[in-house]
């Protein structure tokens, strides 16, 4: 059996930049077994796959250790690829998820995530989390991951966390976030535990921080940048209680898998 894959560069502004996704578009679903191996073979933070249901398009996402519930760069990764080869004419699609439908949008090269908006609970700062990063916490919020304030976005820069203890810590990963200097917030995210020590962009991250800084300045539209060391760009909105997260996509390669 021959499947099309293609990999693209998904929140960046140029190649080699914003987060790696490969994408496998599908006529019919092949069994987990085989899904979680071609993710473990590409060893991308993500690998996603999407599939005709009953409903329209459904979508699922891959790391190379698990399959997730909700992963923002592949899902632009996945309309991207959708758009572009797909459906030339379209310019919105909806998939269905484990986390509900999920919209993207398109105007011009600019692709628009819209997801639901996460609940954040602030919780003391877990001695755990505060010896595992190596810093100290001004808050610390709690949803599927960490949601971590630092004092600087230099802070949030030069952090070199421990990922051994990071494992040990519950829920999917940790964002560590702090006002930016040239944009409204930065970012890094990691996920060990998932099997991903540093996600270069994460747009399901942004699901927890553009409510929570969106409610901190007092503005709804915002532009966020990842600090990983590929860096990425996002602009996000707070409409309600859904999440629009923009950026554009690069692609890389297209080719074929044979299994």
């Amino acid at each position: 059996m021959e499947l099309r894959l293609y990999q693209v560069d998904a929140f960046a502004e140029r190649l080699f930049a914003g987060n790696p996704a490969a994408v496998c578009p599908l006529e019919a679903w092949l069994p987990d077994a085989t899904m979680q191996a071609i993710a473990r073979e590409n060893n991308l933070s993500e690998t996603v796959f999407f599939a005709p249901d009953p409903e329209g398009l459904r979508i699922r996402w891959f790391t190379p250790g698990c399959e997730v519930d909700l992963c923002g760069h592949a899902t632009l990764a996945a309309a991207w690829v959708y758009f572009r080869h797909l459906a030339p004419t379209e310019d919105s699609v909806r998939f269905n998820s484990r986390s509900g439908p999920l919209s993207v949008s398109r105007d011009g090269e600019r692709l628009t995530l819209d997801f639901p908006a996460a609940r954040l609970e602030p919780v003391a700062v877990p001695a755990l989390l505060e010896s595992a990063l190596g810093a100290k916490p001004l808050e610390v919020y709690a949803a599927d991951d960490w949601l971590v304030l630092l004092d600087s976005a230099e802070r949030v820069r030069r952090l070199q966390p421990s990922m051994a203890l990071l494992k040990q810590l519950e829920r999917r990963g940790v964002i560590v976030t702090a006002r930016g200097d040239d944009c409204d917030f930065v970012s890094r995210f990691f996920a060990p535990r998932v099997g991903v020590d540093e996600d270069p962009v994460t747009g399901s991250a942004h699901t927890l921080l553009t409510p929570y800084w969106a409610l901190r300045l007092g503005r709804l539209q915002l532009h966020a940048r990842q600090l990983s060391a590929r860096g990425g760009e996002l602009h996000c909105e707070l409409k309600g209680e859904r999440v629009l997260i923009g950026g554009s996509v690069v692609p890389y390669l297209s080719g074929t898998i044979t299994i």
